[in-house]
């Protein structure tokens, strides 16, 4: 199964899940995100990330160089408050 077949397969499960009125919350606040401009700002797939660097579940800095050192780098960006 395709990795677009697999995500529209996703897609039509949460959406019989989420309650309408909820699913109306996300797509508005969906909707207004692409209304501020950010897609505009984003690296897009298969572009090179700026390097950065970001303190670990230790405290320890580890730089993106450091890590592409030991090979590939995946990075997952979760969006909210904790």
């Amino acid at each position: 199964m395709s990795l677009a077949n697999k995500l529209a397969e996703t897609r039509a499960a949460s959406a019989g899940r989420i309650p309408p009125d909820r699913a109306a919350i996300m797509h508005r606040a969906t909707d207004d995100l692409r209304k501020s401009g950010i897609l505009d700002r984003i690296v897009a797939a298969g572009e090179s990330a700026p390097a950065f660097e970001l303190a670990n579940h230790d405290g320890r800095r580890i730089s993106s160089a450091e890590l592409l050192a030991g090979g590939p780098l995946v990075l997952s960006f979760f969006r909210g408050s904790w």
